[in-house]
């Protein structure tokens, strides 16, 4: 089964133009969009990072679609979904995933794939609902305890950070063009008409400043995760970024290379013991940068969501 693109704009939407792909699902009074293709179980749902969208998964997603069914969406307020204040708490974006994917037909148990705040919600959403979960795939998840293990001078320049004074209302033309040829680069192989619309989207205020406001309450969010019970007993895997890449070093101008090693390696750390903490955890080390580790190496993905299953066919 394959969604197929809306068929106009739905109204109250954050963008003028509709999306490329996918449907729209009515969830709480918001139309949320989301496209799915594949069948099968367990579904494989991608849960996006801060200031992405469903469709910058749709390479790994397709791959998925050979598998079971596969699902990628975009939450309340972010990409082409309905408008909504943010930031969230973490119980209302899980709360709104569970509603949503029965609404769209898209059967439980879950292998959830979640990258970076995604990754949060995912585990947040197997804590809350660990029948419903089969198995877990975490790319660079952001975690509660993850500035506990980084240098104390970077989470020091970090305390110092306004995302407020960052983003001016107008971008530089120069910043637009890096950007511009960063997405470019990332995500050639997408189809024209996908690609040139996810371009022109994130290149823009609105978008770039989502990605702030929805992560404005990372405190309060690890706190939900921190108080939510223990992670279930299912298979989980971690993918771990192991290289600086071009999204990040402009987030982190200023930063001196050895800071920014020093955080890979904390990482590294911090997930070997995330992994540790559930009896059938792993974590892979992947050759990419945080933002592009899906788009650089979906391979590694693909293989970390087939030896999910396959962990799972060998359960007794």
């Amino acid at each position: 089964m394959r969604d197929h693109p809306p068929g106009g704009q739905a109204s109250g939407t954050t963008t003028k133009a509709g999306p490329p792909l996918g449907r729209y699902y009515d969830v709480a009074g918001r139309r949320l969009l989301l496209y799915r293709s594949g069948g099968g179980g367990p579904s494989v749902v991608f849960l996006p990072g801060g200031g992405a969208v469903g469709l910058d998964y749709l390479n790994v997603q397709e791959r998925a679609a050979a598998l079971a069914t596969s699902v990628v969406y975009d939450r309340a307020g972010t990409g082409w979904s309905d408008r909504a204040d943010l930031p969230r708490t973490s119980a209302e974006v899980t709360g709104e995933l569970r509603e949503l994917l029965p609404t769209a037909g898209v059967p439980s148990p879950y292998l959830l794939v979640g990258h970076s705040l995604g990754g949060l919600y995912a585990r947040h959403y197997a804590q809350r609902f660990p029948g419903e979960v089969a198995a877990l795939l975490l790319l660079d998840p952001a975690h509660e305890d993850y500035n506990a293990y980084m240098p104390a001078e970077l989470t020091e320049m970090w305390k110092a950070f306004d995302p407020g004074q960052a983003l001016p209302d107008e971008l530089p033309g120069e910043l637009v063009a890096l950007y511009r040829g960063l997405f470019e680069q990332e995500i050639a192989g997408w189809p024209a008409e996908i690609r040139e619309r996810l371009i022109e989207r994130h290149l823009s205020p609105e978008w770039l400043l989502t990605g702030f406001r929805e992560a404005a309450n990372v405190d309060q969010l690890y706190d939900e995760v921190r108080h939510a019970g223990p992670m279930p007993d299912v298979p989980l895997i971690v993918l771990c970024s192991m290289e600086v890449d071009g999204f990040k070093r402009v987030v982190s101008a200023g930063v001196p290379d050895s800071l920014l090693r020093g955080e890979i390696e904390g990482k590294r750390r911090l997930y070997t013991a995330l992994a540790g903490s559930v009896p059938s955890g792993e974590v892979r080390l992947v050759d990419a940068g945080h933002v592009t580790m899906h788009l650089r190496h979906p391979g590694a993905v693909l293989r970390a969501i087939e030896d999910l299953r396959a962990r799972l066919e060998d359960r007794p």
